[in-house]
């Protein structure tokens, strides 16, 4: 049951800041080591939580030596907060990382948002994590919650490019996401006009009237791409 009135944590810049980690060193690991190094650290205060029955492909390994809820790598954890024991116990997350205090490099804050009204109190946990240089990740429901802990361990020694964006290097594909920058041209009109035309050039030289007349595109598609298609690339 949530009170009538949402308390206020009083925020202590000093031990929040004090808890973010230094930039100019590593802090380093902050556990042993699991006994499987695929197995997420958890800790054993953490048994019964709703979200460790959606930690499916990683194995989970109960720990009372750790000091954050999840370990999930070398120097990484994560600090798990339902939104409605903040609003009871707004003093709880200080509290957290003042014990904490450096460890680890990567320290995820993750919140479950189970509250109706959630604005004032996310505010107040952003600020936190900007002065104590915490990732807030958000979850909607103990599916979600889990599934964040779950990735963040299996991409732990994933190299950064597998989840940049991937540049096209097929010349019609570049073409293709060319086009579908001006809008309302969409995929399907971008691959329709290529096929129509043949190429850039033809389409660019093509009359409005004739763009219109191109399946699926319309006249007002086929005036926005004729305008945008005869827009100078420089500017005087």
């Amino acid at each position: 049951m949530l009170p009538s009135s949402t308390k206020q944590a009083k925020i202590d810049h000093s031990t929040v800041t004090a808890a973010a980690p230094s930039t100019s060193s590593s802090t380093g690991a902050a556990a042993k080591p699991a006994s499987n190094p695929h197995s997420v650290l958890v800790h054993s205060k953490q048994r019964g939580n709703p979200i460790l029955k959606s930690i499916q492909n990683v194995p989970l390994e109960y720990r009372d030596d750790i000091v954050p809820d999840y370990v999930v790598g070398r120097t990484s954890c994560v600090l798990y907060l339902s939104l409605k024991y903040h609003n009871l116990n707004p003093d709880y997350i200080c509290q957290r990382l003042k014990t904490l205090g450096k460890m680890y490099d990567l320290r995820v804050l993750l919140v479950q948002v189970d509250t109706p009204e959630p604005h004032n109190a996310l505010k107040s946990l952003t600020r936190i994590s900007l002065l104590a240089d915490l990732t807030m990740m958000l979850a909607w429901n103990h599916e979600e919650a889990g599934k964040i802990i779950e990735t963040y361990k299996q991409f732990e020694k994933r190299p950064p490019d597998l989840i940049m964006e991937r540049v096209e290097s097929n010349s019609h594909q570049k073409l293709v996401t060319a086009l579908t920058n001006i809008k309302p041209v969409n995929k399907t009109d971008a691959v329709t006009l290529l096929q129509t035309f043949g190429n850039l050039g033809n389409i660019i030289t093509a009359s409005e009237e004739r763009l219109s007349q191109v399946i699926g595109l319309g006249p007002r598609k086929a005036k926005k791409l004729h305008k945008t298609l005869q827009e100078p690339f420089l500017s005087k």
